[in-house]
């Protein structure tokens, strides 16, 4: 009996490892089947890798693979070194601020230039050479919660002004001592103590933020020579103030519906606002005798473009009035005209904006500066900075990515500043990628 149960399990056991073998013979030489074709697959073949028909574990071969890569990374270093280009007037950059940079101005002897940053504080730069590998820094710090937008010297280089925006509305700030002292008195004088506040406004424009600070100083008739500052809101008021004592001077309204900025002539005398329409409102600011501001009278109307201004400034001489439309055009205004009979100012010449877009459309320019001898006039749309000739319009150089991020603000340094020894005209720009850099003026030839 046991004999008859171990031929009955013998035989399936037989059976079934003979089965097993004859499988394995099977599989084996269908592996190497498929594996002869997989190997004489044509090139074509594999170049085809999104072919549905193709199967799913054959890929293109290593060199197109290798070939790929190498053109990308070709690419990302050319793209690295345009970025590293070096703009020929492009002289330094300011670094050491951790957001971006919403306004700068130089102080009346260019030898320090005030930032504002979106980090929350004013850095004040001592500049004796814009060529120098580095800078003095003085840092203030703004009271919690307030994001500057402006910013101005006040009395020289002794004090500057702030404007900042906070969840009630607008402030103005005035620290006093700001001027940092030349390298060779730092070690004489020891650690500097931090600015005070001077004198504060809060809700100076209600709930509306300062768009732009100007300042000039108050020579023309008997103005003392105080700093004079404006600050220009949001919406349509543009206030004026004492810089010295904070004293609230004066308020104007463009009743254009909205701002674009504002700017004061170098002598103190007028304001002028670029707003929604195609009007330029000009304002003078009368002194008494004992130099007091008496009153803010409007005096004037600019007309001729066709759209809206979107930036303005004033000639050296506080006699002209350049400005950039909407309509694709720059105009300079002779203001020096006998308005209290009616005179209305002139148009001295009309110029074409010479930037276009990819599309051939004219750009809009958003900041315009010239220089302290007249003849440069700086502009800027988005990340573009440009350098025309104020006589004759001519574009004497171009720096289309002069930032990476668009340009939040421009000022020329009032006088000459050395660069590597050498007096020169210097301008400074800020940007949204935290850097403010430095450029030499191009060379206007003789007309």
């Amino acid at each position: 009996m046991a004999a008859s149960l171990v031929s009955s399990l013998t035989v399936p056991l037989i059976s079934a490892v003979l089965g097993g073998a004859i499988a394995l013979v099977f599989l084996a030489g269908y592996l190497r089947r498929k594996r002869a074709a997989i190997a004489h697959i044509p090139p074509s073949a594999t170049a085809t890798a999104a072919d549905p028909d193709q199967p799913k574990h054959v890929r293109p071969s290593n060199q197109a693979h290798h070939k790929k890569g190498h053109t990308r990374l070709h690419h990302n270093a050319a793209d690295k070194d345009a970025a590293k280009k070096h703009h020929h007037l492009d002289v330094n950059t300011l670094r050491g601020h951790t957001d971006s940079v919403t306004a700068l101005h130089f102080s009346s002897d260019g030898a320090n230039l005030a930032t504002v940053c979106a980090d929350g504080a004013v850095r004040v730069f001592r500049i004796d050479d814009t060529s120098s590998k580095s800078f003095k820094i003085l840092r203030i710090n703004l009271p919690a919660g307030a994001h500057p937008t402006g910013v101005a010297f006040s009395e020289g280089s002794s004090s500057v002004v702030v404007a900042a925006q906070a969840l009630l509305g607008s402030s103005l700030y005035m620290y006093a001592d700001v001027s940092a002292p030349p390298p060779a008195q730092n070690k004489q004088q020891g650690k500097l103590s931090p600015p005070e506040i001077k004198w504060s406004h809060q809700k100076i424009h209600g709930k509306e933020s300062v768009i732009n600070l100007a300042a000039a100083r108050a020579t023309h008739g008997p103005g003392d020579g105080s700093t004079i500052i404006i600050s220009c809101s949001e919406a349509t008021d543009i206030k004026v103030w004492h810089g010295k004592s904070g004293k609230e001077l004066g308020t104007v309204d463009t009743n254009q519906l909205k701002n674009n900025m504002a700017d004061i002539s170098p002598n103190g005398r007028f304001i002028a606002a670029a707003a929604f329409t195609a009007d330029v409102k000009v304002w003078e600011i009368v002194y008494s005798k004992d130099s007091s501001v008496k009153e803010v009278n409007k005096v004037m109307q600019l007309k001729g473009h066709k759209s809206a201004v979107t930036c303005l400034c004033f000639a050296p001489n506080s006699e002209q009035i350049i400005t950039a439309s909407k309509d694709g055009s720059i105009r300079v205004w002779n203001i020096n005209v006998r308005y209290h009979l009616d005179e209305d100012p002139k148009t001295l010449r009309v110029l074409p904006i010479p930037l276009h877009d990819s599309k051939g459309s004219v750009c809009q320019y958003d900041h315009m500066s010239i220089s302290p001898d007249g003849k440069v006039l700086a502009v800027t749309c988005g990340s573009t900075l440009q350098w025309l000739c104020v006589e004759t319009g001519a574009v004497l150089d171009t720096a289309e990515k002069a930032h990476e991020g668009d340009i939040t603000g421009i000022a020329w340094a009032p006088q000459t500043i050395p660069n590597g020894g050498v007096p020169a005209f210097i301008l400074g720009t800020a940007g949204v990628d935290k850097k403010v850099k430095l450029w030499l003026a191009p060379q206007v030839g003789s007309t």
